[in-house]
């Protein structure tokens, strides 16, 4: 079976795609559906650091070859990946449409703000591209803000807006620093709960045939 490819991606810096790409990936270790591999195309690297200084071996990391991005994920698949996601940078439009063509899914991590809704307009047109609608996801929202409602609206005109909203939390910077996951230094916490949906909303997405079967099975 073919690795599902999930490209985070917002041309806008500060948009939270890293926390979102290392939290996704060890909720997909934690939720069984492993094994998931990542890839960083940021020259800041944040992903890439963030494994480097990880204490478990239970997420693979590979160096991402743009040109040859197809088979490499094919190779991929064949050692037995599952879920293969993709963190992005700001900006550098080329390189990430490579990744955004491929993508079986593209998550767009959106702050609440006016100017996070004014910068979308290129990864939008990227995703229109390739042929993908986007997955919007809100996040690094405040408590009972009319503006993340508001925000889910305009976005919705754009692609679809996940459910979930994640909340902003000091414990996403405190367990990146660790190389660790909110799910991992605070387990039973609000922030943990937003991951497991998240990730439960994004799988249903990425195999929706699967989930299909096991609602006939029941």
């Amino acid at each position: 079976m073919a690795a599902k490819v999930i490209v985070i991606s917002n041309t806008k810096g500060g948009a939270g795609k890293s926390t979102t790409a290392i939290n996704l990936a060890v909720q997909i270790v934690q939720a069984g559906d492993g094994p998931v591999c990542m890839m960083d195309i940021d020259p800041q690297g944040s992903t890439a650091k963030w494994w480097n200084v990880r204490p478990t071996e239970d997420i693979a990391f590979a160096n991402i070859d743009l040109e040859n991005l197809q088979a490499q994920t094919q190779g991929l698949s064949q050692k037995g990946v599952k879920y293969l996601i993709i963190d992005t940078p700001p900006l550098m439009v080329d390189n990430v449409q490579f990744a955004i063509d491929i993508a079986d899914l593209v998550i767009v991590p959106t702050r609440p703000s006016p100017m996070d809704l004014m910068s979308l307009g290129p990864t939008v047109d990227m995703c229109k591209s390739a042929g993908k609608r986007p997955l919007f996801v809100i996040n690094g929202a405040a408590q009972r803000a009319r503006i993340t409602t508001d925000t889910a609206v305009a976005l919705s005109a754009h692609g679809t807006v996940c459910p979930v909203v994640v909340y902003a939390r000091t414990d996403y910077a405190t367990g990146i620093g660790a190389g660790l996951s909110m799910q991992e230094i605070a387990p039973r916490s609000k922030g943990s709960d937003e991951v497991a949906e998240l990730w439960r909303y994004t799988r249903k997405l990425l195999n929706p045939t699967s989930t299909k079967q096991k609602k006939a099975m029941a």
